[in-house]
């Protein structure tokens, strides 16, 4: 089974836990005022810095883990909240490791893995309804 595989069934069985846990499956929102991320998009910022810090706690946990079958383009991405190709290679490999398409955009599909998956000491945890700083500059798809 690949990593996105894993990824993406523990991101879902994440969130329907939550969801139980919650007694509530009410309609999901982004953050408000959380701008897509990406070329064409916000290329800096807090949500910039936001993604960069849970690429990179990805990545070192899955090396720690050694569950990375497919090792990322970068392998530290500088936490300096400018997007720029270094970032964009490592979001598209993100991407295609949890079965997403691979545009280099971080929008509610892109964030709300990295918010599940990543750094829940910034993002927060859908398991608990809270939200961590990084939820107010991420798009995602939990409340």
């Amino acid at each position: 089974m690949s990593i996105g595989t894993k990824l993406a069934r523990n991101a879902a069985a994440l969130a329907m836990a939550g969801a139980v846990l919650l007694g509530t499956a009410g309609a999901a929102s982004a953050a408000p005022g959380a701008p897509y991320l990406g070329y064409g998009r916000t290329t800096s910022g807090n949500g910039v810095w936001c993604v960069q810090h849970n690429i990179n706690y990805l990545v070192n946990q899955l090396y720690a883990q050694g569950t990375i079958t497919t090792p990322p383009p970068y392998r530290t991405l500088s936490e300096d909240s400018s997007w720029g190709p270094r970032t964009d290679a490592n979001v598209r490999w993100f991407q295609k490791m949890v079965g997403l398409g691979q545009d280099g955009v971080v929008g509610p599909a892109t964030g709300s893995r990295l918010l599940t998956l990543g750094d829940q000491d910034y993002n927060g945890s859908p398991l608990t309804g809270s939200h961590g700083w990084c939820w107010n500059y991420i798009p995602g798809d939990f409340n």
